[in-house]
């Protein structure tokens, strides 16, 4: 993990971006976090538009959880932003495009195309991330997953036991055998669904919401479209993470 900047911003939060192999991030940790007072860490999903175009929204949910004492971290997905392009999923993108345009049902084949290979190439990288950031001495766990495209936030609820609580953004270009594995997660979440979405089937995001096998699961479901997320639902989904990173990282202070 190379520390390419480093800068303090106005509320004390310090945003370090950094480079881990050939992947860009950004790292923000609150004041009072130190090696004798490690904090929390959030994994923030990795934003579809690339860091740059997100950033805007990337670091008020960082100041946010800041506020709340905990890290947060985020990194550039497979071929976003500012990496190289990936021909198998400029493909899928422009499959998808295709189908929209004409008018045409978005079928699995082209979902599967998309989604899978990015899912199987960001996992492995966000799992990366964790390794590099928690082995800084400010940082010590519990994590939560945050937001992104929600294949890999259920990918990693499956496969990554450090993390313990996810709040997921509802969309409907899920593949089925993505919608099969949310029956394994078991970890709490916190689903925000906008219930008019022009871009997302709402029954999609209903059937692989049931699907989840996790026993504490919480639907958020808000009038709206795309763009039209009420600033209450951030604070629900903060007091989400509140409740149960705070819990499991003051039950791990006392087993020390």
């Amino acid at each position: 993990m190379h520390i390419t900047s480093e800068r303090r911003l106005d509320d004390g939060v310090l945003e370090r971006e950094f480079t881990l192999g050939e992947i860009p991030g950004i790292l923000w940790t609150p004041a009072s976090a130190s090696a004798s007072q490690p904090v929390p860490l959030i994994l923030l999903g990795l934003p579809p538009l690339g860091l740059r175009a997100m950033y805007p929204r990337l670091v008020e949910r960082a100041r946010r959880a800041a506020a709340d004492g905990f890290a947060a971290v985020t990194v550039e997905l497979p071929g976003g932003g500012d990496r190289p392009r990936l021909a198998v999923l400029e493909q899928g993108r422009a499959d998808l495009r295709r189908a929209m345009q004409a008018g045409e049902p978005v079928g699995a084949e082209i979902v599967d195309a998309l989604v899978l290979p990015l899912v199987e190439l960001a996992v492995p990288e966000a799992r990366a991330t964790l390794d590099a950031v928690l082995a800084l001495p400010e940082i010590g766990g519990p994590v939560g997953y945050s937001g992104g495209v929600i294949s890999i936030g259920v990918r990693l609820a499956v496969v990554e036991p450090r993390i313990v609580a996810a709040g997921l953004f509802a969309g409907s270009l899920v593949p089925r055998a993505i919608v099969e594995e949310a029956r394994q997660v078991s970890i709490p979440l916190h689903v925000l669904l906008q219930w008019d979405d022009e871009g997302n089937d709402r029954q999609a995001s209903l059937e692989l919401f049931d699907a989840f096998g996790s026993k504490e699961k919480t639907l958020h479901a808000n009038m709206g479209g795309h763009t039209g997320v009420p600033r209450f639902a951030g604070e629900d989904a903060a007091g989400f993470f509140v409740r149960h990173l705070n819990a499991r990282h003051l039950n791990a202070r006392h087993l020390r």
